[in-house]
């Protein structure tokens, strides 16, 4: 496992370093995101060391610890640049069904990301998934207000639970494996186990006639 201690500075990995130069906030951000992902593209992420990556990005360790307080965190801010962002609101696709699987098909996808970096540690790998769940789960309870305009579902009556269930059961299946989830597991996830169960609990009920009968 790599160590989240801040190395002794250093030259990059390929031995460039860029010049020092006055840039501030979101410039200076991406370039240090920048120069991480090349970082990783040329020794992965078992070598890389965060005063190679502020050579290469012309800075300081200590501007970068200021804004990712450790190696792991710099590394999963450079990755989420450059694949799917969870952070987006999730699609909407017209059904809570078709919602769900593409809330789950991208956790899949941003689960995986780490596919993309070379040599990846296992400290960096299970911190993807793990930012990938949380954000699964978020991306749940929008597509379930969702279904609640369209009066497909009552989210008011599924437990926090269930509404987690689909990214819970993706979740254990990613980190099992090495590889992406299936996409009939998706479905089968979505189908078999979590709409049966939400649609029990939450469907909408029909108003009473209170008409008397004649």
């Amino acid at each position: 496992m790599s160590s989240d201690r801040w190395a002794p500075a250093t030259s990059s990995g390929d031995g460039r370093s860029a010049p020092r130069s006055r840039r501030r906030g979101d410039a200076l951000d991406q370039a240090i995101l920048d120069a991480a992902w090349d970082e990783l593209a040329a020794v992965g992420s078992t070598a890389l060391t965060v005063a190679a990556v502020a050579a290469r990005a012309g800075t300081s360790k200590a501007v970068l610890y200021r804004r990712w307080p450790t190696r792991t965190d710099l590394l999963a801010a450079a990755v989420s640049r450059r694949v799917v962002d969870l952070a987006r609101p999730p699609v909407d696709t017209g059904t809570l069904r078709t919602d769900v699987i593409a809330v789950l098909t991208t956790m899949n996808q941003r689960a995986h990301a780490a596919q993309a970096v070379p040599d990846i540690d296992d400290e960096l790998a299970t911190h993807l998934r793990r930012q990938a769940h949380t954000a699964g789960a978020d991306q749940m309870n929008l597509v379930l207000e969702r279904a609640r305009r369209r009066g497909e579902i009552d989210p008011d009556n599924i437990p926090a639970r269930l509404a987690r269930l689909p990214v819970d059961l993706l979740h254990t299946e990613l980190s099992l494996q090495p590889s992406p989830a299936p996409y009939d597991l998706i479905v089968e996830i979505v189908d078999e186990l979590f709409l049966p169960l939400a649609f029990l609990r939450a469907s909408p009920r029909p108003a009473h006639d209170n008409t008397p009968c004649s």
